[in-house]
């Protein structure tokens, strides 16, 4: 496994520290900006939606850019929206700066998922994927809950700085950690450069990649944006207790992302299918057992262990429906962080209108619709392994 792949893995643990950083000061920052805390849920929506709307055409600006120039760009940008986020005096500005981040981070993850690729071996990328993800779910284990911490002992400001900091040490070891390659379009790398990636984006297959991937972030989601208040509200946990509970959601998707790797490249369909299906069945199982600590705890790591970790199956997922150039796979980001934004938004809806135990109903809804779009898959895997002269030959995607 190439040693930049875990550079670039560093790289998206930052991005992810301050995407994240929301969920667990939620109350602090409600009193801070004088708002409520489903408005302070919109914040996560909010950096979504640029995520999914800005991040596409940002990584088009970028594209003909060597990587290194483009991984610059992004972490600068990245850097400016959360010193603004720091010294943010008022809701509205809070607002313009999770936009910017959210643009910035997108296009990372595009730029990153295709030159992970590039530089992986084709037998590995699902584990390579799942390497780079990995930075997602450290994100969840340490970022997430050092940045509660953090904003819990100094000031929710203080998180955002940190986050700063960070970014001011993994900008320059991605430069001296990433090898020299070609433009970020991927020229002369599969995909081609614009107007070939974009022709993929007409194949039904892909279309219906990215609706499974969003539908299964968009349940995770819908529970994970409220976290704090439900294991608050309902749990009856003290908010000193919350930061610790989270670093356990944290180290859930770390050893679920593990596994999802592993069988990633052989087994994409299966993975997915059983990964929506358990987190459908954890949903349920938290929205009626909330009030009961133990349990709730136990259906959180649950919901941690199948829900984002599912990545590395997705990704595998676009990339054999489409290609592996930049633009598909921040289009793919896109949907993934549209999720995010359904999620987040249609949970606060939620909470509002029948109390903090919707938002994980939202989740197992949708998890089960996710289920239903992969049944088209299942029945294109089952005709081609009864072709004749197929038999025995294994599906690559189920």
């Amino acid at each position: 496994m190439p040693r930049s792949v875990y550079v670039l893995a560093f790289g998206i643990f930052a991005m992810v520290t301050s995407e994240f950083a929301v969920a667990g000061l939620m109350p602090q920052m409600a009193r801070g900006l004088g708002a409520t805390v489903p408005q302070i849920g919109y914040l996560i929506t909010a950096f979504a939606a640029a995520m999914a709307l800005g991040g596409p055409f940002m990584t088009v600006a970028l594209s003909r850019l060597r990587p290194r120039e483009a991984l610059m760009t992004l972490f600068a940008v990245f850097l400016a929206g959360n010193v603004l986020a720091a010294v943010a005096p008022s809701y509205p500005v809070m607002m313009a700066a999770r936009i910017i981040t959210g643009v910035a981070a997108q296009a990372f993850f595009g730029v990153t998922l295709s030159l992970t690729v590039r530089l992986a071996r084709p037998e590995v990328r699902g584990r390579a994927i799942a390497v780079v993800m990995n930075g997602l779910m450290v994100g969840t284990l340490l970022g997430l809950p050092l940045s509660t911490m953090i904003g819990d002992r100094f000031g929710w400001r203080a998180a955002f700085w940190a986050v700063s900091a960070l970014t001011l040490v993994a900008a320059p070891a991605a430069f001296w950690g990433v090898p020299p390659v070609g433009r970020a379009d991927g020229g002369g790398a599969e995909g081609g450069g614009l107007r070939g990636q974009l022709a993929v984006f007409r194949d039904v297959r892909l279309l219906s990649a990215f609706l499974t991937s969003t539908l299964i972030i968009g349940a995770t989601f819908s529970a994970f944006s409220y976290l704090n208040p439900i294991l608050t509200g309902l749990a009856g946990f003290a908010t000193g207790t919350v930061p610790y509970l989270l670093i356990a959601y944290g180290a859930a998707t770390v050893a679920g992302n593990h596994v999802v790797g592993r069988l990633a490249d052989r087994h994409t369909i299966a993975v997915l299918v059983c990964g929506l299906a358990l987190n459908a069945a954890f949903l349920a199982g938290f929205a009626l057992l909330a009030h009961v600590n133990v349990a709730a705890v136990a259906f959180m790591l649950g919901v941690g262990l199948v829900g984002v970790t599912m990545n590395p199956a997705m990704v595998t997922r676009v990339q054999r429906a489409g290609n592996t150039g930049p633009l598909v796979n921040t289009v793919h980001s896109s949907f993934i962080t549209f999720g995010v934004m359904v999620g987040s938004s249609a949970g606060g809806l939620a909470i509002d209108a029948y109390g903090l135990r919707a938002p994980l109903w939202l989740g197992a809804t949708l998890a089960v619709l996710g289920l239903l779009t992969l049944l088209p898959e299942r029945g294109r895997g089952r005709a081609a392994a009864t072709e004749p002269g197929t038999a025995k030959a294994p599906v690559p995607s189920a």
